[in-house]
């Protein structure tokens, strides 16, 4: 079953386009391999990727780890403070609609 996670447009940007890889959450993840990127509210999928795993991260990783995680105020890591470690980023030269189903918030089956 192919997977969606639901992405806010800021943070899906910078995974897109600025080489962010770590997608930082309030839990770890046992989801692994491809899954299709949704930015969140457009009813949209923009592209895919692979998660390899997730990992806690302490603040002073936080701290050392910019580039990963893209985060400046680093007081949000406190709540999201795992990272969901992507590869493989693929952005779609043209989005397409999906359906999604009610209740919905972090992950869409597809």
């Amino acid at each position: 079953m192919n997977k969606g996670l639901i992405i806010r447009k800021q943070w899906l940007d910078k995974i897109l386009n600025n080489g962010k890889h770590w997608e930082m959450r309030s839990t770890h993840t046992k989801q692994r391999g491809i899954i299709k990127l949704i930015e969140a509210g457009s009813g949209l999928i923009v592209g895919e990727c692979m998660i390899a795993g997730s990992h806690k991260v302490s603040p002073d990783l936080a701290r050392h780890s910019f580039e990963a995680h893209q985060v400046e105020d680093l007081s949000l890591l406190e709540k999201w403070c795992y990272a969901w470690r992507l590869c493989n980023v693929k952005k779609y030269e043209k989005p397409f609609p999906y359906d999604h189903p009610k209740g919905a918030v972090i992950w869409v089956n597809l």
